[in-house]
């Protein structure tokens, strides 16, 4: 064993930045060196399959072993394979055998000469078949903390002096291991925070698209209460409600008021996954698991780890995955699909549901201890129908966001639109509201948005009906009759002054405040509104 060669050995393995390079580094260098018949590392990492290990029985405490993770030799018979990680020594108890006592204690075993007649041979017959007369075992140390062993056994005799040279090269590789360990931690890290990154753009995007909780309405006011009460606590939140309430904001409420708000709100729309994909999207897959499967992917309960899951249209989840998913928010435990590492998560759960759960449940589609762990507090999220109070201030609001969105800046709701919004029943609830503003504004000319061809006539009020009164907005409180005469005498006088004096006919202010003529011309009179000159 040259110590030339463990200087070549030692500067290529620390150039690398992945362990399983180092290791592979370490034992092929070493592998083809000389008299060294094999090399090998074990690292110490917890017990994993001490149900089924062969040295079970002389284990002493069944947490930590050392693991076999890299090999390489020269076998004299050409079939076998010594780069393999199988076998009866994939796992060795720490205190146990030669390789157990190093990796304990820390301290180096050579055996000079004569193997095979050691009381430290596990295999005499192998060391004789393979005419392997000495081993040599160095503990792999980095700051005081014992990380495994690098054994090497030579079919020539090993001296003090050699035994030393492997000394400092296992306290060289010892480092390279630790460095990549920590570059693979970092390119790790840095990866998870790419993914939050963009997931969390993609989240402030789509909330700003929505907006922010508006209103101030009684049934509204209660649901605030209940996010307070809720949101620094880690219990499992059920969101209720019909489709368009506005759940996903209840989510985001919730989450930014937690502990957790600086680590990212995973959403999941459960209705929006195959089946056969449910296990990968919630809990991830390594390379190879299926078709199609072309590199490792994290899953959403991983992704989301230390945050918030916001698991929307929970109803959809198929009965048969629903006992997985029991699992991983009982005990916060799960395996990647096509992987046997158990992974632990610490994630909240935030669930939403447009459907009677609590049916369903009873009518077995989905499971009821299932059912319990989502509904440990329920909110239900008030109709829009039930919260008419809270029109006018997002009829502003989604006016404002619609304007900057489509750069329009000639447009604005007047009172008879809020009076119109307000009689109108709203089956899709704020969404239907935002969308039929958005709608109003592209159709808008003239400083009006146009209603009458946004809303649905088959569900607004009749012709025949009394345009009910609109409600106050909460922002202002109740307006008095002065008050109210003083801004519908501005509002006609900015549609004389738009319309250029012009009363009558097509774009004349009676067309701008969508009332008749006459009617324009007795609020004029009653209001001391002189005719302009045209």
């Amino acid at each position: 064993m040259r110590p030339e060669v463990l200087q070549s050995v030692a500067l290529a393995v620390a150039q690398a930045r992945s362990v399983e390079t180092v290791l592979g580094g370490i034992v092929q260098g070493l592998g083809v060196e000389g008299d060294i018949a094999l090399a090998r590392i074990w690292l110490t990492e917890p017990g994993d399959i001490c149900s089924s290990c062969p040295m079970r029985a002389e284990c002493p405490d069944q947490s930590r072993c050392l693991h076999l993770v890299a090999s390489a030799g020269r076998p004299t018979q050409a079939h076998e394979d010594w780069s393999r990680l199988t076998g009866a020594f994939r796992r060795i108890p720490l205190n146990v055998h030669k390789v157990g006592l190093v990796g304990g204690g820390g301290k180096p075993i050579l055996i000079g000469s004569n193997l095979a007649a050691s009381q430290w041979a596990a295999d005499p017959g192998w060391a004789r078949h393979e005419g392997i007369v000495s081993f040599a075992g160095q503990p792999l140390i980095f700051r005081g903390e014992i990380l495994g062993v690098l054994a090497v056994f030579s079919r020539a005799e090993m001296d003090e002096s050699q035994s030393g040279w492997l000394r400092t090269f296992a306290d060289h590789a010892a480092v390279a291991i630790a460095n990549a360990r920590a570059f693979e931690e970092l390119t790790r890290l840095r990866h998870q925070l790419e993914i939050e990154r963009n997931h969390l753009r993609h989240e402030v995007r789509e909330a700003l698209a929505f907006g922010e909780i508006v209103g101030e309405s009684l049934a509204l006011k209660a649901v605030l209460r209940q996010i307070e009460l809720v949101a620094p606590t880690d219990a499992t939140v059920l969101v209720l409600g019909e489709s368009g309430t506005g759940k996903e904001l209840i989510a985001s409420a919730i989450h930014d008021r937690s502990a957790r708000r600086q680590r990212a709100l995973v959403r999941v729309n459960c209705a929006s996954i195959p089946a056969e994909l449910f296990e990968s999207e919630f809990f991830g897959h390594v390379k190879g698991a299926f078709t199609g499967a072309v590199r490792d992917r994290v899953g959403r309960f991983e992704l989301a780890d230390g945050g918030t899951l916001f698991l929307d249209e929970i109803a959809e989840i198929p009965t048969t995955l629903q006992g997985k998913l029991l699992r991983v928010l009982q005990q916060g435990q799960f395996e990647r699909v096509g992987e046997g590492r158990t992974r632990r998560v610490d994630v909240r759960i935030i669930a939403a549901t447009n459907r009677d759960l609590k049916r369903d449940m009873e009518g077995g589609r989905f499971r009821q201890d299932l059912y319990y762990r989502f509904s440990v507090f329920p909110i239900e999220v008030p109709l829009l129908r039930d919260r008419q109070s809270d029109i006018p201030a997002l009829s502003e609001h989604f006016l404002r966001q619609s304007c900057l969105k489509l750069r329009r800046t000639d447009v604005r709701l007047y009172l008879d639109d809020i009076e119109r919004l307000t009689a109108y029943d709203w089956p899709g609830n704020v969404r239907e509201l935002q969308h039929v503003i958005e709608r109003a504004v592209i159709l808008g000319e003239g400083g009006r948005i146009r209603l009458d061809l946004a809303l649905p006539q088959n569900r607004g009020p009749s012709a025949a009906k009394e345009p009910r009164a609109p409600a106050p907005s909460p922002m202002t409180g109740v307006v008095t009759d002065e008050e109210m005469r003083r801004r519908e005498r501005q509002n006609i006088l900015a549609a004389l002054e738009q319309a250029q004096g012009k009363l009558y006919g097509r774009g004349g202010a009676a067309q701008l405040l969508s009332i008749k003529a006459t009617t324009l011309a007795s609020r004029m009179k009653a209001l001391g509104i002189k005719r302009p000159r045209a």
